[in-house]
């Protein structure tokens, strides 16, 4: 059968979902995309992280790469013009015309701006591309005070960037209330109180009549009850219209106030277009979230590739949950209460400015809407109740009353195999089942497979809880045991050591273990003993539980060889120094590489000859990197104010503070940290375990990101912190992961992993919800007051000195690691990178 000409007009992230789910049906589809924007598809989700840091690139969903491995033709700035639907052809603005057999319309919406006199002028923007937030961020340095009108779901996200931005900020909102359509009138207003308290002055239930000239500021903001507002910036949030003017054009069927009209297979009037996303109208209803733009393309792809399986749309759940300026607000189904003889039941806990209400069908057996404000704790059970119809307990206010004892919680087999367990993705239960009937044994299998937690987040406890009890009722048995020879997770055998002062792995093993102990847990206790003690680690009660890296202190090369890496704190280094390094490099050979993490690696040192280069190195001021070990290895940093133009903070300083501080810490694996100088984020701080940005009132703190095998961005923790309050949360964060992580663990897995995530985090370090916070900050000064340099310990141990000999009997070197010449230094003799221009060359 001939493949269909697929063109897809725009490039958003449901247009891109569409792609994917088409080559994914067929990875032979001819596709072809033309793109308004001078860029492919990228996460409009998170937009206003740009703000926090990240840049274009951070938020992309795709790049040029992906498409034409996909086979995926794209153009950009390629704004379609007209529609010939005789001649199935669309037109671009340049004049490029573009044939099709099946033509999508992914196109999306516009911002409303109001027909405000004066709301055409200079500085009145709109927050909806990358585009507009260049243009915010360049009016806003020429601002004090921002506005912006509208409160609702995007309203509050640009009130938040205006906000992160430095600007006196405020919102303007015609409704009595924030977020009107997903809160009722109690949690509007105590919506409004936290926004306020955070520094956002929040006017409710006024009308702009007109923009003129300010007076103190560039303008003043005319309402219809006589007051005013002086501003410098105005940011128009209130609202989307669908981008149907190309179904206007060829007309095909429109509604009477907008968007195209789509059947349940997402076809239009006419057989061969199909709409999705927000320019669609699906049974006089625009859908303004992505879940169900996802679900309308999953839809569409189906149909175009004559899928097997060919779902039809049948509507989307509109309930979210998500963090507005760092208050948490849910609202699930008809929060509102418009459902006739409903019920509802309200929470209310003012000194905590926690609103929490669940509406009942009138015979209380059924969820019908829940809002929450201050608390979502929740939500992932109410959402439950309320898609799957399940009936409730006899006591429904159990759900949201805290003081109310054995609350029921669903349990995963109360769920239905239709039960939607990522809304992003359209992940349900049976998908879930069906990845692990198909093989995949962990989370990170189950992921990979549905792509289940990956959009916002928000699902990771529930996909972990479906998945162990899945694995469970499989037979797989779900261990958190360590191995065979301890009974007890890390995180159990890290409290029997602090419990009772165990300091050695043979009395941890007498009193608590079997055997012999293992690869697991010997490297494992020898970490935990690390992190609770700080002892030198070549210690003869150590020494046997080291891996070749630990146990030389110094990396292991492919050849043999080993690699030297000394610290160099924050990347600040002097021009003596770096002399020693280079001759260090030139005495003993050695082959010289700048690492990412602002460091200085010397690869090539046979074992006998690392006391002596460490000696050279400890005389000229420096110390072990700990690159050989799971513990801090680099705080990255941009030179900041010292230097650059932009910089707003001492970034060198604070990073080489941070390095010093936390450099003996051992951790279940390799910590990485960086601090940037301002939002420029030259240090790339969102992809380091812990990092900190400068903003003019202090500092912003990131936590759990990685860039190594499985990326991820870091979230934001806390803001605008002085030094004192950084260092504290980053201590008690830091120990925190210490004591509970599991082994080789990073932070990012470790935080997805937490029940509760990012949020109970910043409840366990921020407001000490578990009484640790004292106990955390103790434990930290401990490892700081205990640290040492194992290169120089090492050095004044004649006994530790004897291990770094390649034989037992014999002082001479190895002879089997040879080397080669490449590009002027030495290479392994395996290795074959040699070019014509400059031949290998053998060395003994």
């Amino acid at each position: 059968m001939k493949s269909n000409n697929i063109l897809v007009v725009g490039n958003g992230m449901v247009g891109h979902h569409l792609v994917e789910n088409v080559i994914k049906n067929n990875p032979e589809a001819s596709v072809t995309v033309l793109s308004a924007e001078p860029r492919l598809a990228y996460d409009r989700v998170h937009l206003s992280e740009y703000f926090a840091g990240k840049t274009a690139d951070d938020l992309a969903l795709c790049d040029a790469d992906l498409y034409q491995q996909w086979q995926v033709k794209f153009h950009c700035n390629s704004k379609v013009k007209t529609i010939d639907r005789i001649f199935k052809s669309v037109t671009t603005e340049s004049g490029e015309v573009y044939s099709y057999d099946k033509l999508v319309l992914a196109t999306g919406s516009y911002p409303f701006v109001p027909p405000i006199s004066g709301g055409d002028q200079d500085h009145c923007l709109v927050y909806r591309t990358i585009e507009d937030l260049e243009a915010i961020s360049v009016s806003a340095a020429q601002s004090k005070v921002g506005v912006v009108v509208g409160g609702g779901l995007l309203g509050l996200e640009a009130a938040n960037a205006l906000k992160q931005l430095g600007l006196e900020t405020h919102v303007v909102e015609f409704a009595p209330q924030l977020m009107a359509v997903q809160l009722d009138a109690a949690g509007g207003d105590l919506l409004k109180e936290k926004i306020a308290e955070l520094g956002v002055s929040v006017h409710t239930s006024i009308a702009t009549e007109k923009i003129i000239a300010g007076d103190s500021c560039r303008y003043k903001m005319c309402f219809a009850d006589g007051s005013e507002l002086e501003t410098d910036l105005i940011l128009f949030s209130a609202g989307i219209r669908p981008h149907d003017e190309l179904a206007k054009c060829c007309e095909l069927e429109v509604g009477p106030r907008g968007g195209i009209v789509v059947n349940d297979a997402c076809q239009t009037s006419d057989s061969s277009i199909y709409a999705v996303g927000e320019c669609a109208l699906w049974q006089q209803r625009i859908y303004g979230l992505v879940a169900p733009g996802y679900q309308m393309a999953k839809v569409a792809a189906a149909q175009l590739t004559q899928a097997s399986e060919q779902p039809l749309f049948s509507g989307a759940d509109m309930s979210t949950k998500l963090k507005l300026m760092g208050v948490d607000v849910g609202s699930i189904g008809d929060a509102h209460g418009n459902t006739e003889g409903s019920l509802s039941y309200t929470y209310e806990n003012q000194p905590e400015s926690i609103y929490k209400k669940i509406v009942v069908s009138a015979d209380r057996k059924k969820l019908l809407g829940a809002v929450l404000v201050g608390d979502c704790s929740d939500y992932d059970n109410l959402l439950q109740y309320c898609l799957n119809s399940i009936e409730l307990p006899d006591a429904p206010e159990a759900l949201i009353l805290p003081i109310a004892e054995g609350a029921p919680t669903l349990g995963v087999d109360a769920l239905p195999d239709s039960a939607s367990i990522c809304s992003c993705h359209n992940v349900s239960k049976a998908d879930v089942i069906a990845a692990i009937d198909g093989g995949a044994c962990d989370i990170g299998a189950v992921k990979d497979c549905t792509k289940a937690s990956t959009g916002c987040g928000g699902c990771s406890a529930l996909l972990k809880k479906v998945v162990d009890t899945t694995l469970e009722q499989r037979g797989v048995e779900v261990s958190s045991d360590i191995c065979e020879h301890f009974a007890f997770s890390r995180q159990e055998l890290f409290d029997i050591v602090r419990v009772e002062q165990i300091k050695s792995f043979d009395d941890l093993l007498d009193r608590h273990g079997k055997g012999m102990g293992c690869d697991i847990c010997k490297p494992a206790v020898s970490s935990i003993l690390a992190s609770q003690w700080n002892e030198y680690i070549l210690a003869e009660q150590h020494v046997p539980l080291q891996d070749t890296n630990d146990t030389y202190l110094a990396n292991m090369q492919k050849d043999g060889s080993y690699s030297v890496v000394p610290r160099i704190a924050g990347g600040e280094i002097t021009p003596e120094k770096l002399i020693v390094l280079g001759q260090v490099a030139k005495k003993y050979d050695l082959y010289t590489k700048i690492t990412g993490g602002q460091r200085v690696d010397l690869f090539g040192a046979r074992l006998e000859q690392l006391p002596p280069i460490w000696a050279e190195l400890i005389d000229a001021g420096f110390e072990t990197g700990h690159a050989y070990g799971k513990s801090l290895r680099t705080v990255k940093s941009c030179v900041g104010e010292s230097w650059c133009r932009y910089g707003v903070q001492d970034s060198v300083a604070m990073a080489i503070y941070l390095e010093n501080r936390y450099k003996g810490l051992r951790a279940p694996h390799k910590i990485k940290m960086a601090v940037s100088g301002c939002t420029r984020e030259c240090a790339e701080a969102q992809s380091k375990d812990v990092g900190v940005i400068a903003t003019e009132n202090g500092w912003n703190l990131y936590v759990c990101g990685n860039g190594g095998m499985r990326p991820r961005h870091a979230d934001l923790f806390a803001t605008d912190l002085d030094d004192e309050t950084l260092i504290r949360y980053i201590d008690r964060m830091l120990m925190l992961y210490v004591r509970t992580a599991d082994r080789l663990q990073r932070t990012s897995v470790w935080m997805e992993n937490l029940e509760g995530g990012l949020d109970y985090l910043q409840q366990v370090v921020i407001k000490d919800s578990l009484g640790l916070a004292n106990e955390l900050e103790k434990q930290m000064t401990h490892i700081v007051g205990a640290y040492q340099c194992e290169w120089k310990t090492t050095l004044e141990n004649p006994e530790a000195l004897k291990r770094f000999r390649s034989f037992v009997n014999s002082d001479e070197p190895d002879d089997s690691i040879q080397f080669i010449r490449v590009r002027e230094q030495i290479s392994p003799r395996s290795t074959v990178v040699a070019s014509e221009d400059e031949p290998e060359k053998e060395l003994a």
